[in-house]
């Protein structure tokens, strides 16, 4: 499992204020590990799932400092939250895992025409192949499409840039303003791998809601730790920014995958009939690296997100044990 290795891991998490600090460093870090590249790589979509799995654990940690009462409310509002993080990484895994059919297709295409001489024969079932790859990739799309909009749309992923002038937070020791900011920020990055990884649709899309008001705030404005909402926001607009007029599935490596693929095909119809050789093998070794890539992103994406799963159910059952332990005190 990809882990962070930036200076937001020195954060103490034991005062609220510390996972505030927190969650700024962690979101800092990831606007400029975007910035740097500008598209959506299976490498920052790790370091957005390892920046999920830290915010959620340390959460978990932070239980322990605040010394809350048994039987409230506090526990059942954490497992609401957690039962929805379960559920958006679920579709996550299932539109993941819808690519792994694609990537079996498209990885036999460069091993047939390294395997055969490129005759007539060889020259149409290789053609043959990629329409069946493109006709799959098609497939893929409007599935992944079809779940986000029947899976997601109830699970309100809305990033709430009104949360910094809110007093209801300061409920159980500040725990419930840690929530919600868990919360807030989780939706955002749980919108950006699903945009990457999914299909990016209009109930994920960046571009079909507004966020103009957080950023706007100086530090003698802010108030509850809000200081995380000014990188939130402008993570997210970076990120709007470079999703701006696409759809689809966004990954790099995806859409890498699709751009090989059309440059092979372009390049075989061309030299269809012609009894003169041509060479394809820079094509072929582009297309098989390509698979490839995606194929070990993918695979990387599905173990991360088990673990998460794990530490999901571990985390459910340590508060539960606190209460019940605590009120066996």
């Amino acid at each position: 499992m990809m882990h962070q290795s930036s200076s937001s891991t020195t954060i103490t998490t034991t005062s609220v204020n510390g996972f505030y600090d927190f969650l700024t460093h962690s979101l800092d870090d990831l606007y400029h590990s975007f910035n740097f590249q500008n598209f959506m790589s299976v490498h920052f979509l790790q370091l957005v799932l390892a920046s999920l799995q830290s915010f959620h654990s340390q959460l978990t940690l932070l239980v322990h400092k605040l010394h809350l009462p048994v039987g409230e409310k506090w526990l059942d509002e954490y497992m609401d939250e957690s039962a929805r993080l379960w559920e958006v990484c679920h579709v996550l895994k299932l539109g993941i895992s819808n690519m792994e059919n694609y990537c079996s297709m498209g990885s036999n295409i460069p091993s047939f025409l390294e395997n055969h001489n490129l005759n007539p024969q060889i020259l149409s079932q290789v053609l043959r192949s990629t329409n069946r790859c493109q006709r799959e990739k098609v497939r893929l799309e409007e599935e992944n499409k079809s779940l986000v909009e029947s899976r997601i749309k109830p699970l309100m992923m809305k990033f709430d840039e009104d949360m910094i002038i809110e007093s209801k937070f300061n409920g159980f020791n500040g725990f419930r303003g840690v929530l919600y900011a868990l919360k807030n920020i989780s939706s955002l990055l749980l919108k950006i791998m699903l945009n990457a990884l999914v299909y990016c649709s209009h109930e994920t899309s960046f571009s079909s809601s507004s966020y103009g008001n957080t950023i706007c705030y100086n530090e003698s404005q802010m108030v509850f730790g809000s200081g995380f909402m000014v990188s939130a926001t402008r993570l997210n607009d970076r990120v709007k920014m470079s999703e701006e007029g696409q759809n689809g599935i966004l990954l790099h490596e995806f859409r890498n995958t699709g751009q090989a693929m059309d440059e092979l095909k372009t390049e075989l119809e061309s030299i269809r009939g012609f009894e003169t050789e041509f060479d394809v093998s820079e094509r072929v070794e582009k297309l098989k690296n390509c698979f490839q890539g995606l194929h070990s992103g993918v695979e990387n994406m599905i173990v991360q997100l088990d673990d998460f799963f794990d530490e999901i159910v571990e985390s459910r059952k340590e508060l539960l044990d606190l209460c019940i332990h605590t009120i066996s005190i």
